[in-house]
């Protein structure tokens, strides 16, 4: 299942490292927005959420959800379209 995250870390200077190295460990991922990713994984979008809340502060914002399969995008690379057309 691909779910879409989002997230906004409020502090400023905050290492976003360990967030994305979490991310990026869910399964296949796609990042080309900068506080947006997709990620194929089998895990829930609340399974998510409790992993990426570990990489976070308590003032950041996080969204987690499933992906319909539907979607239109404009101006990514090529590699990243293919990846789109692949995982939703």
């Amino acid at each position: 299942m691909s779910l879409l995250i989002g997230y906004d870390l409020n502090r400023p200077g905050q290492d976003y490292g360990s967030l994305h190295d979490a991310i990026k460990a869910l399964g296949s991922w796609w990042h080309q927005l900068d506080s947006t990713w997709i990620v194929d994984t089998y895990k829930t979008c609340t399974q998510v959420r409790d992993e990426l809340n570990k990489h976070i502060d308590a003032n950041d914002e996080l969204l987690v959800v499933k992906l319909s399969g539907e979607g239109a995008w404009h101006g990514f690379t090529p590699k990243g379209s293919e990846w789109l057309k692949e995982h939703l």
